[in-house]
């Protein structure tokens, strides 16, 4: 009677209750739980986002201080960001886990104090669908990965149905900090740009983000400029670069704070970013 009791009592567990999770992250280390962990802590905007989008927003007990994104996540305590996590207040949090990018600086910190730390970057398109894969495994949510990579895939080709066609080939500058630090062709942004049948005027072997000189951009001359809107109305006053058709033109997509921020979030929002593009590539005045 009692081992009736004991089986009848694991099948009213739910099945990933009692599945081992094992998982290898973007470091190559083996995270290994008991369970799909219900108290997560995210580092990383677009992990935030992810986890979110798959269905596991209501397992988050904190994220960094730039996550917000959807607005519920506004209101969940914020603990630092890549420099600076509050590695007390995380401790605190209990977390069953700690998802990082790979420039966190706390990942060694956390894990010494016995934290698990699953650690994910996303420089590519491949990247961000391995990501939402690897925490569609984490959260027991493969099918909600694979839709939303679906609906990704179908964003990305509306939008590139929506550009001109006289703008195919056109070469784009993508600025990422006024440093200037740009998206280059490898990077994410830059994948998205070639979806949208312009070219990119940092080649792949310079790497996804490279830091430039000034003067690479003005020797580059790009038909179209993409950038933060603060950033753009202060580049004719960097040296030469007042010369630039794209600015004298007009040939340039300049986004507020909100905007920018889905343009380089490589996350669940990609396809909406990619819309986001095509619309404004639509409306730019032909070159004169």
């Amino acid at each position: 009677m009692r081992l009736w009791l004991i089986w009848l009592a694991l099948l009213c567990v739910p099945l990933h209750a009692l599945a081992e999770i094992r998982l290898r992250d973007d470091r190559g280390a083996t995270l290994v739980l008991a369970q799909s962990p219900q108290r997560i802590v995210t580092l990383l905007p677009s992990l935030t986002e992810s986890v979110c989008a798959l269905g596991g927003c209501d397992r988050l007990v904190g994220t960094d201080r730039f996550s917000n994104s959807p607005a519920r996540v506004l209101s969940l305590p914020k603990l630092g960001g890549l420099e600076d996590a509050q590695i007390e207040r995380i401790v605190s949090m209990k977390p069953d886990v700690v998802l990082a990018g790979p420039s966190a600086r706390v990942i060694d910190r956390l894990e010494s104090l016995g934290l698990k730390v699953l650690v994910l970057e996303s420089k590519t398109h491949a990247d961000v669908k391995r990501t939402l894969g690897t925490l569609g495994q984490l959260l027991d949510s493969a099918a909600a990965a694979d839709a939303v990579w679906a609906r990704i895939e179908s964003a990305m080709a509306d939008a590139t149905h929506r550009v001109p066609a006289a703008l195919r080939g056109k070469r784009v500058y993508f600025e990422v900090d006024a440093t200037p630090y740009a998206a280059g062709a490898g990077s994410f942004i830059g994948e998205t740009l070639a979806r949208l049948g312009v070219a990119n005027i940092i080649a792949p072997e310079l790497g996804p983000f490279p830091r430039l000189n000034p003067e690479f951009v003005v020797k580059a001359r790009p038909d179209i400029i993409i950038a933060a809107q603060s950033n753009l109305a202060d580049m004719p006053k960097r040296p030469g670069w007042n010369a630039l058709a794209a600015l004298q033109q007009h040939r340039s997509c300049g986004f507020d704070v909100e905007h920018y921020e889905l343009l380089i979030r490589p996350g669940p929002r990609m396809g909406e970013a990619a819309l986001l593009l095509a619309e404004c590539l639509a409306k730019l005045p032909e070159r004169r």
